[in-house]
């Protein structure tokens, strides 16, 4: 019997999630699903200092508004409790210590001051990267350098230390990782990592090798900026003897900026006009405030869409999926190396596709929402009116009620470039006509098509092309010279409001010419 996939996303607490935490979130729920494993949570916050309030709480939330909502975490505890690093860190001494034990880790008792003395010699020797490690640990003050009895004493005195792991000096370390093939690395190139710092909380490099130990995670996938750290990970999963049980390594593409020039920052969506964000984030020590996708107007389906397109691809024209779809497509083979362009016009492009697949009802809801608002009652029928109006134009259901508000709200102003070229003895001829027409009308359907046939009718009567005067029309009713389908409006309101309306266009505007 095959062992249970159980893969994790473990952010650290430390601001809001970034969308190339939510992509590695979303690729890790897809491949467990797939799989028919588990997807875990777990909250890396081991650096206390960089410990922002609220952005677990925002984890928490950007997760459920997604779906993507894991089966284990600090909200939804399994066998593989607590899921907070910061209520495990008992456990991890223990662990560096049995490192000492086996001579693959060392006591190092060098302070702030011999370490940036130690960098300054190298740097004055041409050292391109000077860093602690296998030749250098020799001239410093550790366990490995200091007499026995000394360690002792300087360990019983409380005297500040941290361990670091022994690399060794001439080793080939290979790493088969699931997208990118066979890694190899040699160990004069990695340096001597701390695994747990002087205030007795333990490194990333310590804590992720034994949570994910000890949870059982059969599969790592994570951000590009880990592969510098993987052979590190795989010698300490040598070291503690547990290479049968190492899991296997997806390290997924960057995302890069719209340019293709970097890692795409919150700088980035700042100076373009976009967010990096799932949500809104605020910042209550500081007052820092960041852009969301969400009150941005994206759907969550649409958004998770786009975001697996950000990287991987299941194959052929195919773009849109439902988040089940995705996880029968998904393959951690088909994600791709190079890093990814963000494309904000693809972002929006999928909220296009999604918003106009939603039923007129359920757009209704935006419609309502936006004109109470403004105080503005409106009947749920009209709401529905005006959605199905606007659907087929429109990137963001907000957009729905601010392109088309002039269906409950009759103009009493009018765009005055449009007036100055359009509205003229025709117009004011035809809309006379037009008016009088429908004051008159007793028929039982006044739809687009009966709307539209009359309109054409007092054109033939006045011999006026109604080509030339069809935004002086809309002007007359909307107020503006462009929109969705006029005679659609006209079926909307009815004849007595469009009457209405042009009667006051005809009190107010000036004829020209």
């Amino acid at each position: 019997m095959s062992k249970e996939v159980r893969v994790r996303f473990a952010p650290s607490p430390t601001g809001p999630l970034h969308i190339g935490g939510v992509r590695t979130a979303l690729y890790n729920y897809l491949f467990a699903r797939k799989m028919g494993g588990k997807f875990l949570l777990r909250i890396e916050d081991t650096d206390q200092n960089r410990f922002v309030p609220g952005a677990e709480d925002y984890i928490k939330e950007s997760l459920e508004w997604l779906g993507i909502s894991p089966d284990e975490s600090p909200w939804k505890p399994g066998d593989s409790a607590p899921y907070r690093q910061s209520e495990r860190k008992t456990s991890y001494m223990q662990y560096a210590l049995d490192l000492v034990e086996a001579g693959h880790a060392y006591y190092a008792f060098d302070t702030p001051g011999e370490l940036e003395d130690m960098r300054e010699r190298l740097t004055a020797a041409r050292v391109v990267q000077p860093q602690y490690n296998s030749i250098t640990r020799t001239q410093m003050k550790n366990s490995l350098t200091l007499p026995e009895d000394e360690v002792k004493a300087r360990l019983a005195s409380g005297e500040p230390y941290v361990i670091r792991v022994k690399i060794p000096r001439k080793e080939e370390v290979r790493l088969n990782d699931m997208i990118r093939g066979w890694v190899m690395v040699h160990s004069s190139t990695l340096d001597d990592k701390v695994l747990m710092k002087s205030d007795g909380m333990p490194t990333y490099h310590l804590a992720n090798i034994v949570d994910d130990h000890l949870m059982n995670i059969t599969h790592v996938i994570r951000g590009e900026e880990w592969l510098p750290s993987a052979p590190l990970h795989v010698l300490l999963y040598k070291f503690f003897g547990w290479t049968d049980t190492m899991p296997e390594f997806a390290h997924l593409p960057l995302l890069l900026k719209p340019d293709g020039n970097g890692k795409l920052s919150k700088r980035d969506g700042d100076k373009l006009g976009f967010p990096v964000f799932p949500l809104n984030w605020e910042n209550k020590e500081t007052g820092e405030k960041a852009a969301g996708f969400r009150e941005q107007g994206y759907f969550s389906d649409a958004f998770l869409n786009f975001l697996a397109f950000l990287g991987w691809n299941p194959g052929g024209e195919r773009e849109i999926f439902s988040l089940e779809e995705l996880v029968d497509a998904f393959s951690v083979e088909r994600i791709g190396k190079a890093g990814t362009k963000f494309d904000i016009a693809k972002a929006k492009w999928f909220n296009e596709q999604y918003l106009r697949e939603k039923s007129n009802a359920e757009l209704a809801t935006y419609v309502v929402v936006d004109a109470t608002a403004e105080n503005i009652t409106i009947l749920p029928e009209t709401a529905e009116a005006i959605a199905s109006l606007m659907k087929g134009r429109v990137t963001f259901p907000s957009e729905i009620w601010q392109g088309c508000k002039f269906v409950v709200i009759a103009p009493a102003e009018f765009d005055q470039d449009i007036a100055s070229k359009k509205w003229n003895t025709d117009a004011v001829s035809l809309l006379t006509a037009y008016a009088e027409d429908l004051e008159a009308f007793n028929g039982t359907i006044f739809d687009a098509d009966t709307a539209k046939s009359m309109l054409g009718q007092a054109a033939e009567a006045k011999e006026i092309k109604l080509g030339k005067v069809m935004q002086a029309v809309r002007l007359a009713v909307t107020g503006v010279g462009a929109g969705p389908d006029l005679m659609e409006i006209f079926a909307i309101l009815g004849t007595e409001e469009v009457a209405k309306r042009i009667r006051f266009a005809l009190a107010t505007l000036e004829v020209i010419g």
